[in-house]
């Protein structure tokens, strides 16, 4: 199925459950809460119109809702059941809040779905924008008042536009959409360099949050893991990770998630602007140091993520990255990661030794992909939800 028509279909059945959830606030006040006996004509008219839109709501998941708005005249007589055997009410108050229930779990379900057909191609817009919008600013100024034109520029509007589709009406926007789309409108070259320094990074979070929501589960065999563990295993447990599964992107995401894993790490955070020399976007963490005095200090944490499969990062890569660090004082950094999921040099390794050695700041941790690998070892969910397991 094309995904446009599937979208389609989905926009269509939450513009039904819409109708349905306004019927159901209109007909919820009729519905009685003590003993009565009757019923009234305007509910027996919204009880027809609940009856005539519940065709509208297709199966997700196997599941639809199936049942009209309940008889007032039979719930009222159930209260009154109730009171004459001095009993709590319990099943009239369930048939009374089961509409409302029924709405509650359709739209989770809706909203499920279009996350599932949308999430593949977010991915594929984020990532375009990601590589694209640096490409565009090459020798554009940042004060430009020139409007910049072209293909590129159009195929980002339009990645956009798309972004905003694909999300829906449930997705929350807590970025800076309205300044994203106003920039877009404007397009010269200082709105870009916003848009790339600012909006993107900003509206990029809403776009992570709506491709994958927290209840959404990975997939797992369909077997009793109990009785799994409980038979003989063969082979060993591995700790190497396909780091090729994995775009620039994806890295990122993983380090983020990482990172905020440890105790020590406070904010945890993208960095807004991206001024690194291979135009990674860095993150900034807080490490929260104790000692055994019950003293407590911050040291800023700069780190910057190189998903390298191909090539070991060498003494240049990170004698530049040190260098970059100062554009994001103050406050001061203490501390420098630089993670890779490929190797280090031994003259990158000699080169950051020596620079510790001289007690200069910031601090040089290099992580290569044993150690991260190792750090995934005692995380194995992050590793599984990020898809390297």
């Amino acid at each position: 199925m094309e995904l446009n028509d599937l979208l389609i279909a989905i926009d269509r059945a939450a513009a039904n459950l819409a109708k349905l959830e306004e019927v159901w606030q209109r007909a919820e006040p009729f519905i009685p809460t003590e003993p009565q006996r009757g019923s009234h004509p305007e509910y027996d008219n919204l009880r027809r119109a609940w009856a005539d839109l519940l065709p509208g709501l297709p199966e997700v998941d196997g599941w639809t809702i199936t049942d009209e708005l309940p008889d007032i005249d039979e719930i009222g007589q159930m209260f009154l059941d109730y009171f004459t055997i001095s009993e709590y009410p319990a099943e009239a108050y369930k048939v009374r809040e089961k509409p409302g229930n029924d709405l509650s779990e359709y739209r989770y379900r809706l909203d499920r779905a279009r996350r599932r057909a949308a999430r593949e191609r977010l991915n594929e817009l984020t990532s375009f924008i990601d590589t694209t919008l640096p490409v565009l600013l090459t020798d554009v100024a940042r004060d430009s008042q020139d409007v910049l034109e072209g293909l590129a520029v159009d195929k980002v509007s339009d990645a956009v536009d798309e972004i905003e589709r694909l999300l829906g009406p449930s997705a929350e926007r807590r970025g800076r959409w309205n300044d994203l789309h106003r920039h877009l409108r404007f397009g010269q070259g200082h709105d870009w360099h916003d848009i790339y320094e600012l909006d993107w990074p900003s509206v990029r979070a809403d776009v992570e949050a709506g491709a994958l929501a927290d209840t959404d589960p990975l997939p797992v065999p369909d077997i009793d893991l109990g009785q799994a563990a409980a038979g003989k295993l063969t082979g060993a447990a591995t700790v190497a990770l396909p780091w090729d599964r994995l775009d620039d992107d994806g890295f990122e995401r993983l380090l983020f998630d990482l990172l905020r894993s440890f105790p020590e790490h406070a904010n945890v955070q993208w960095l807004m602007k991206t001024r690194a020399p291979d135009r990674g976007r860095d993150l900034s963490l807080e490490r929260v140091l104790r000692d055994s005095t019950g003293g407590t200090r911050n040291e800023r944490v700069i780190v910057q993520a190189k998903h390298w499969t191909k090539r070991s990062v060498g003494p240049t890569e990170v004698s530049d990255t040190v260098t970059a660090v100062s554009l994001w004082e103050p406050p001061v950094v203490r501390g420098l990661i630089i993670a890779t999921t490929g190797r280090f040099t031994a003259d990158a390794v000699s080169w950051a030794e020596a620079h510790n050695n001289k007690g200069h700041a910031p601090f040089i941790e290099l992580w290569a992909d044993s150690r991260l690998e190792t750090l995934l070892a005692q995380k194995p969910h992050l590793a599984a939800s990020h898809g390297l397991r």
